[in-house]
């Protein structure tokens, strides 16, 4: 009872971590040390289902209890405190990096070649911007075309919903679609949600084994690319230059979200090897 506690507090904390813009929940999966036992529950699920079908469904329940109680508080937040609440992100998603550094097995020597494959992550995330304007602008008078059009933007989703580095709420932002998802969760619009959420679970069924083998047999290629998707993330996060009382008070939330995120990376760590 007490790991089936614990994880589904972990899933609460990913589910809300999933909310803020630039933070991305694989990312937080892995500071919370449960990253890799998702991906082995999903991707080997018919080897033990009733074992990974407990893990899997306390893990959801959290995180979207975790959605819905934190979603309508985030959003707004972040529209009434803008630059304070985006510095705070911001210091999250630097937050995130000794993790992924940690888990990229580099051992404090980056090489030319995995500064490459960070470019490159960056890139990836750089090439994202050229999207065309309003790709995902639907209204729901044409509902098969509305439908698709979800399940479509679902299955972009899962590219960020299990690959670290990549923000869930990030996408949203790029696409368009973060606050038109965040007034559907607060609404509970399920004409808005069901769709996009069978999307992005076809989408993660169809990466997962890939990613999987990615990240286990290749770490020092794939989370030096996971870090360029981070990094490459920070400039939709970016509020810009503060002005008034915000030039104290931003700095002092960059540092909060940093140091927050720390800390929970060396709890779950300490939690783990305990």
């Amino acid at each position: 009872m007490k790991t089936h506690l614990i994880n589904g507090l972990k899933g609460l904390v990913i589910g809300a971590s999933m909310l803020i813009p630039g933070v991305s929940g694989g990312t937080m999966a892995i500071i919370l040390n449960v990253y890799d036992k998702l991906l082995s529950a999903v991707s080997h699920f018919f080897k033990n289902p009733k074992k990974h079908f407990i893990f899997l469904a306390t893990f959801a329940c959290g995180g979207l209890l975790g959605v819905f109680l934190f979603s309508g508080i985030i959003l707004k937040l972040t529209e009434q405190y803008k630059f304070p609440m985006l510095s705070f992100f911001l210091g999250a998603i630097l937050g995130g990096l000794p993790a992924l550094i940690h888990h990229s097995k580099i051992n404090g020597k980056l090489r030319w070649h995995q500064l490459l494959y960070v470019l490159a992550g960056v890139a990836i995330v750089s090439l994202m911007y050229l999207r065309p304007d309003n790709l995902f602008e639907i209204s729901p008078d044409n509902l098969p075309v509305y439908l698709i059009t979800l399940i479509f933007a679902g299955v972009l989703l899962a590219v960020a919903l299990i690959l670290p580095g990549i923000s869930l709420s990030y996408m949203l932002l790029l696409f368009d679609l973060y606050e038109p998802t965040m007034t559907a969760i607060s609404n509970l619009d399920l004409l808005f949600l069901a769709p996009m959420g069978i999307g992005m679970l076809g989408g993660t069924l169809l990466m997962i084994k890939a990613l999987e083998k990615a990240m286990v047999q290749f770490p020092q290629i794939s989370y030096p690319v996971i870090i360029g998707f981070l990094l490459g993330s920070l400039p939709e996060v970016f509020p810009g230059i503060p002005s008034g009382i915000n030039w104290l008070i931003c700095p002092i939330m960059l540092a909060a979200g940093f140091a927050a995120i720390c800390a929970l990376s060396h709890l779950s760590g300490e939690t783990a090897e305990s």
